[in-house]
């Protein structure tokens, strides 16, 4: 594939960790965050967030997220 017929690189970090409470998105220890992985594209990253995220199901307080770097590098883009 050319780069001219390439998609657009839109990167997408999927990470989490344990939070304070339930009802907050602060976390209890910033050192034992898990960094799972920097994406290109949504879906791939969303593939990621599902599997870590059901992984971890038993701890309630366990929390993974999707951040849009892109719009954080070119925040004019969507």
């Amino acid at each position: 594939m050319s780069e001219g017929n390439a998609k657009k690189q839109l990167l997408h970090l999927v990470f989490g960790g344990e939070l304070k409470s339930l009802d907050s998105t602060e976390f209890r220890n910033l050192d034992e965050l898990d960094i799972v992985g920097i994406y290109p594209d949504y879906k791939s990253a969303e593939l990621a967030w599902k599997a870590r995220a059901q992984a971890t199901v038993d701890n309630a307080h366990m929390r993974y997220f999707i951040a849009h770097l892109h719009r954080l590098l070119e925040p004019d883009t969507k």
